[in-house]
């Protein structure tokens, strides 16, 4: 018994070295580091933050776009539209049975109930309270209530509409001045911008959906002055009139329309650009009618086809195909088979484009005209007269022209397919088949939403 306690002694003494040795060495692994990642390691690291930064970014950008403009977009009720017709599908989102908040009441300020007969959006431009949205969204209203974006309702006080853009001004009142929206030079979009499309589809106020610039200078036969924006924002009917807006929350178009065949959003929206519907607010609230200016010409498109006839370069400018008789044109020098090159300064080379800068020029401002004619350039200048009377008021009597000149303008009349023209000074659609744009649909127009 007694040589056995030597030995227990020993185990212990063993344990407790054992221990000891095991404490020490969990303690200073402790402060060895981790060994650093290996090369591969580190690059995948680096791969996935980059991946994951665009999304995230782009996500942020979004986010602070929407919060910007959401405060300036506006829900609009029309109130007796066509109360004596049938309603339209498209009418469809003033069914009492969509989701989204109760109309305003439509009792008349005489106890007379008017009928809720549309609904679309707007965004306010001025702090005044001068608010852009659609022309159809508002035409033969008897009544307009705007809802902004903390449900506060206003009836209208001023409504003007211009139906050949689709643009219509709103004017509210009150003390206190309205948040306005920023607004964006639409003139410099891309195709593949970013954009994010505001408005209430379906009575579903301030919503927000994302897309990019699809194309530009798209047609429509009912909107027959100025070019729109194409887009695959998502689109539905109540988005009519609300902003597309950029990036940095700068309203940079007007939703307007979309292609469809089953009445609701397929991918293919429509836009006016901004600053052509800045324009037309400007002329509604100043005037109560948009005042476009005109020259009295018809004009083609200088395209391989025509240039080629006439031996010109393909783009040089724009051909003047026809002049008015007693035609602010005619009376500055114009003639049949002239190439314009600039208008105010500014290059044209399609029909479509001088039509814009010539009708947003004052009437009754003189302006130069730079020309390309019989291998020279040289400079007119022309006061600009009314789209209604192009002839400023007066006629002239018409002269006889040169058997030379009228030779080759007979000529070039009977060359020239009608198709390829596009009229300056009249309010018919600009949509020509030699431009890059193909039709919607023959059959299935774009619908006005």
């Amino acid at each position: 018994m007694n040589n056995l306690l030597p030995l227990a002694r020993l185990f212990r003494t063993f344990v407790a070295i054992a221990i000891a040795v095991t404490l020490s060495l969990s303690f200073a692994s402790a402060d060895v580091p981790d060994a650093a990642p290996s090369k591969a390691e580190t690059i995948e690291e680096e791969v996935t933050a980059a991946i994951q930064a665009g999304p995230r970014a782009l996500s942020r950008a979004f986010r602070t776009a929407a919060r910007r403009a959401t405060p300036s977009v506006v829900t609009v009720f029309s109130y007796g539209q066509n109360i004596d017709q049938p309603k339209a599908e498209e009418d469809g989102e003033t069914d009492p049975n969509q989701p989204g908040p109760a109309p305003p009441p439509s009792d008349n300020l005489d106890g007379n109930s008017i009928p809720l007969t549309g609904l679309g959006s707007g965004v306010i431009i001025d702090p005044t309270g001068l608010i852009i949205t659609n022309n159809h969204v508002i035409n033969g209203a008897k009544k307009v209530v705007v809802q902004l974006s903390d449900e506060t309702e206003i009836e209208a006080t001023q409504v003007h509409g211009d139906p050949d853009s689709d643009i219509a001004i709103v004017r509210v009142e009150r003390e206190e001045q309205f948040k306005a929206a920023d607004i964006g030079n639409s003139d410099q979009l891309e195709i593949g911008d970013w954009v994010l499309a505001i408005g209430s589809p379906f009575r579903l106020e301030a919503t927000v959906s994302a897309g990019i610039i699809s194309a530009k200078n798209r047609t429509l036969q009912r909107i027959r002055r100025g070019r729109l924006l194409q887009t695959d924002a998502a689109i539905n009917p109540g988005n009519s009139g609300g902003p597309l807006i950029d990036l940095d929350g700068k309203a940079i178009a007007i939703s307007t329309a979309i292609a469809t065949r089953n009445g609701g959003y397929q991918g293919i929206g429509f836009a006016i650009p901004i600053n052509q519907a800045k324009w037309i607010a400007d002329e509604l609230d100043k005037h109560g009618k948009v005042r476009r200016a005109a020259i009295g010409i018809r004009l083609a498109e200088l395209n391989p086809k025509n240039a080629k006839k006439l031996n010109l370069p393909v783009g040089l400018g724009v051909l003047v195909y026809q002049v008015i008789d007693g035609s602010a044109a005619d009376r500055a020098g114009l003639k049949p088979l002239d190439v314009i090159l600039e208008f105010a300064s500014e290059r044209v080379r399609k029909p479509s484009s001088l039509q814009e800068v010539v009708e947003r020029k004052p009437v009754g401002s003189m302006q130069d005209v730079k020309i390309y004619r019989a291998g020279k350039e040289m400079v007119l200048s022309v006061e600009l007269a009314t789209l209604e009377d192009p002839t400023l008021g007066g006629e002239e009597p018409k002269q006889d022209k040169p058997k030379e000149d009228q030779a080759k303008e007979d000529q070039a009349k009977e060359d020239q397919p009608k198709e390829d023209q596009a009229d300056v000074e009249s309010s018919a659609d600009t949509q020509s088949p030699q431009d890059d744009d193909q039709p919607i649909d023959e059959e299935n127009p774009a619908e006005i939403k």
